[in-house]
């Protein structure tokens, strides 16, 4: 991501928790993805149609974190959420965990989500509530 990034599709507020912090008193690396799944989470509730049934639900397939800055405890942060790529059965989101009060970037990088058929295990279409969120926010 660049300085030419975008607006978001979506932006999540997020509480940075005392139990987030690590041994070097900043916040776990994990923690960062756990706030990307939390962001993910959000944006797919703000819809106003199905994004997954009983036959297509969404798995992470990859994720891309890269370490700007450590998080300190207290602190507020925005996950900011871009869709990089649409494909037939998954999507490549963009993010940015930045400091809510002055926009200092902490993380940045992508996941890829892949819809599938937990029966089956394969994949399937894309919902269309997901390919009209994004071309409404375009």
């Amino acid at each position: 991501m660049t300085d030419a990034t975008p607006a978001p599709l979506f932006t999540a507020p997020i509480e940075v928790r005392w139990r987030d912090l690590d041994a070097f008193n900043h916040v776990n690396n994990a923690m960062y993805l756990t706030y990307l799944e939390q962001a993910r989470l959000d944006w797919l509730q703000h819809l106003p149609d199905d994004w997954m049934d009983a036959h297509a639900k969404p798995v992470m397939a990859a994720s891309e974190l890269n370490y700007r800055a450590p998080i300190h405890w207290p602190a507020q942060v925005e996950v900011q959420l871009f869709c990089e790529r649409l494909g037939n059965s998954s999507m490549t989101l963009g993010h940015r965990i930045v400091d809510g009060k002055d926009g200092r970037l902490y993380c940045d990088g992508r996941v890829t989500l892949v819809w599938i058929d937990p029966a089956k295990g394969t994949s399937v279409a894309l919902p269309a509530a997901i390919r009209e969120a994004v071309d409404n926010a375009r």
